[in-house]
């Protein structure tokens, strides 16, 4: 079960904010950490967000998940799982998890059946991509965060976890699914046809939805359509990988099972170093 602590997260990390002193970020050390993410999970994704139902194209469990109030599947025991704890709820001695990322790296992914993502997107291109450069894949997916704790310090927090994480590993380029609430793409179609006018990735970096499972994202002609409506319509996670400069792949994935439409996200490491090295102090 990979929830080894990388050296330079064995400790909690203080936030600089004065609003966000009693947070800390770390890597998961043992099951009972693995199972606070994944009743953090269930929160969000099946109470909150209402999944549920058959998931063919994930190795989940989803009628025990929803039975035990855990999201849980055969990839948690291959991750790191990040973990941002709010040390003054304390829960038995422990502090009370708050907000998630899990982390899969491509040399355990090559191991194991490959990526999360690659039973909704072809994953072809990043791979190839790697293999010339020389560095590591990292997945980042099943990110929360409780609804009382979605401010910018948690965020904050997370993104400082992830930029500790990838200094000490070979990393060159993160990428994974980020989601829209809700099937249907038409609610959304100004916030799909924005992203894929003004941000897909250039096409050795932009994974496709596998053939018979695409909804096209160019749903609305340029101009047809107001920008500032598109860009209200995005989830703040999608908002914040912009910030960090990310790209998208090419089509979306309707997931039935978490309630959700995905796209891809690509995001080289030098784009989180050249934004977040200064901020928080960690060279990317």
């Amino acid at each position: 079960m990979a929830l080894t602590t990388a050296p330079k997260l064995a400790e909690p990390i203080a936030a600089a904010h004065k609003a966000s002193r009693r947070l800390s970020v770390r890597l998961a050390r043992n099951a009972e950490d693995l199972a606070a993410v994944q009743r953090l999970r269930w929160q969000v994704f099946f109470c909150e967000m209402g999944a549920g139902g058959d998931n063919e194209s994930h190795v989940s469990d989803t009628a025990q998940t929803a039975a035990h109030g855990y999201d849980r599947d055969a990839f948690d025991a291959l991750c790191d799982h990040l973990l941002v704890i709010d040390e003054a709820a304390n829960t038995g001695g422990e502090g009370h998890v708050v907000g998630t990322y899990r982390l899969l790296r491509e040399s355990v992914a090559a191991k194991h059946g490959g990526f999360y993502s690659a039973s909704e997107f072809d994953l072809s291109s990043l791979t190839n991509a790697a293999r010339q450069d020389g560095r590591e894949l990292l997945e980042l997916g099943r990110s929360c965060v409780l609804p009382a704790y979605r401010t910018s310090a948690t965020i904050s927090m997370l993104w400082r976890g992830i930029a500790e994480y990838i200094a000490t590993r070979q990393i060159g380029l993160m990428f994974g699914c980020a989601s829209f609430a809700g099937t249907d793409p038409a609610a959304i179609a100004p916030a799909l046809s924005w992203l894929h006018q003004y941000h897909l990735a250039a096409p050795h970096q932009a994974p496709r939805v596998r053939p018979g499972k695409a909804t096209p994202m160019n749903l609305l002609a340029p101009g047809s359509y107001d920008n500032a409506r598109a860009m209200l319509q995005l989830p703040p996670l999608i908002k914040g990988y912009l910030r960090c400069g990310a790209k998208f792949g090419d089509g979306a994935f309707i997931d039935h099972a978490f309630n959700t439409i995905d796209v891809c996200v690509v995001m080289p490491v030098e784009l989180i170093s050249e934004r977040y090295t200064t901020r928080f102090g960690y060279a990317a």
